[in-house]
């Protein structure tokens, strides 16, 4: 495993990363609690030392299997969590102010929460789970930071940028308070490097990408019979005519790379971590086998120029989420 450093934290984290989000089991449905304590071990058996999870993730199930595996590891492993919105909405709405969706108290009190489940006395991230530009001047948001960084319960702080919007946060970061972010950056969807990218190069921001893997349509698995289990959130990111249409690029991308890159799962982590900007990738894993695949990449380096030069064949941005 190779190691970068997450901006000005100085921390020095894994390139692969742990996206935690699948284990805590809410709108995932399949994963068992046993084999995901099993994939976090052989994540850290194999160097990997940065877990990313959230409040939100099942209501903390995801923070507690965490905590539960990285209490009894003799390696330092860094954790990442987020503070969910108080109401709940996924990606930050607009003309919503900051009091109805990060609260000073609700800040400090779910960060408390999140280091109860976590058993620990200090998270090394803690973040937003979403941000609106709307807020830079508003609320008591800096208050929070300074006070939890000061009371030793917080190390650094970031910002999870809400989905399709790499561009919402520039302003903030410029206030010197946020250490590192987190954005949705793959194959697909290369735009955080246009501008929000060099700007953390410049102020040395951290960067943690995120959904490197368009949560499962770049895996090559996904075409238009696959069938998610009831429940399951993918039934409504892959509904309608999308499970095709990602066939179809998936389809594309393969013919393009070929075998030389790895497993078309690999070459798309590979391009996240071709970026400079880039310190860390976390691919959401449930399973050992996952890991082990994820992990593997770290030794194959980023990809080769005339890789990438291709990539850009392949841009494809639309919004799952939301449309």
């Amino acid at each position: 495993m190779r190691y970068r450093t997450l901006g000005r934290t100085g921390l020095r984290i894994s390139e692969i990363g742990y996206g935690a989000w699948g284990i805590g089991r809410f709108m995932w449905i399949g994963a068992e609690d046993r084999e995901s304590l099993r994939a976090l071990d052989r994540a850290i058996d194999l160097g990997l030392n940065f877990i990313d999870t959230a409040l939100a993730y099942g209501d903390g199930h995801s923070e507690t299997l965490v905590g539960q595996v990285v209490r009894k590891r003799r390696e330092r492993v860094y954790v990442a969590t987020k503070v969910p919105p108080k109401n709940l909405r996924w990606p930050a709405r607009p003309g919503i102010p900051i009091g109805k969706v990060f609260p000073y108290r609700y800040i400090l009190d779910c960060t408390d929460r999140s280091l109860k489940h976590l058993g620990l006395d200090s998270v090394d991230v803690q973040q937003f789970h979403v941000w609106s530009p709307e807020w830079l001047e508003a609320g008591d948001w800096r208050r929070a930071i300074e006070d939890l960084k000061k009371s030793g319960k917080v190390r650094f702080f970031g910002i999870s940028i809400n989905d399709y919007q790499p561009d919402s946060a520039l302003e903030t970061l410029r206030t010197g308070l946020i250490d590192c972010v987190q954005v949705i950056y793959n194959i697909y969807d290369p735009t955080a490097a246009d501008r929000l990218f060099p700007l953390c190069q410049e102020l040395n921001i951290g960067v943690i990408a995120r959904v490197p893997l368009d949560e499962g349509g770049l895996t090559g698995n996904i075409t238009a019979d696959t069938v998610f289990p009831e429940g399951d959130w993918r039934n409504r990111y892959f509904r309608g005519g999308r499970k095709q249409q990602v066939e179809e690029h998936t389809a594309r991308l393969k013919q393009a790379l070929g075998d030389r890159h790895g497993a078309l799962a690999q070459a798309a982590l590979r391009f996240c971590l071709s970026h400079p900007a880039v310190s860390t990738v976390i691919p959401g894993m449930r399973s050992v086998r996952n890991v082990e695949s994820n992990c593997a990449v770290s030794e194959m380096g980023p990809l080769p120029a005339p890789a990438l030069a291709e990539l850009k064949n392949h841009v494809w941005i639309r919004n799952f989420y939301g449309a």
